[in-house]
């Protein structure tokens, strides 16, 4: 599983792979799929918020829970679907609240977020796998592990990061940030459930490109291309 991540990741990470969590994390992948099991997303993409956004290359990290579980929606990125994937309705959420906050900004017809992840936006899942139709069936394997050992590192070895957490799983994860080194905005998660009760006029999106442009790092072009 580690050989095709990122250099810069791999080198931070390769010691996760031989630990006992990670073998137990791989037995049950294997399992699930000698059950005949659907697992997203495919193999290839399951790194691929890690290989999409090199670590030195990280400004922003946008964390979410769990890999979307329709079929051809998830490929890695948090948030994220594939192009031809009906945008789901937290990303929806996402995109009326860019249009309020970033001048110019225009939702796309698709909810492909890579041109976010190739400059430097980090859109990690705390769970990288799920099994088809059923959400959070992966949780509590040991990618929760491997996901907070990700957050961890980058606190300890960047500086002036932009750590988006939306909702109180995301929330949770601030403890393992240093909020001296880091910026830690928080809202509600976007979700329909929740969207009205802080994430919409939380302004994230702009307060990250100004804490960026702080600390002389360019900022993000959130708008994306059709």
């Amino acid at each position: 599983m580690s050989a095709a991540l990122e250099p810069g990741w791999l080198a931070i990470l390769d010691e996760e792979f031989s630990k006992d969590y990670m073998l137990s994390l791989k037995s049950f992948l294997k399992e699930e799929k000698e059950i005949g099991a659907t697992v997203y997303p495919k193999n290839a993409d399951i790194f691929n918020a890690l290989n999409t956004t090199p670590f030195n290359n990280v400004k922003v990290v946008i964390l979410g829970q769990d890999p979307y579980h329709g079929i051809g929606q998830a490929h890695g990125l948090s948030f994220s679907v594939q192009r031809g994937i009906a945008i789901p309705p937290s990303l929806k959420n996402i995109y009326k609240e860019l249009e309020t906050d970033v001048e110019g900004f225009k939702s796309p017809n698709h909810g492909n977020l890579t041109h976010w992840a190739e400059q430097g936006v980090l859109l990690l899942n705390a769970t990288l796998t799920v099994r088809a139709s059923t959400p959070g069936s992966h949780q509590n394997r040991g990618w929760e592990i491997f996901t907070d050992e990700i957050i961890k590192a980058l606190s300890a070895k960047k500086e002036h990061l932009v750590f988006l957490l939306w909702g109180k799983y995301a929330q949770q994860k601030a403890a393992l940030i240093d909020q001296k080194k880091h910026h830690v905005l928080t809202a509600a998660h976007p979700s329909p459930f929740s969207a009205y009760n802080g994430f919409f006029g939380s302004r994230h999106f702009s307060k990250a490109n100004q804490l960026l442009v702080q600390n002389n790092l360019s900022p993000i072009d959130w708008n994306l291309p059709e």
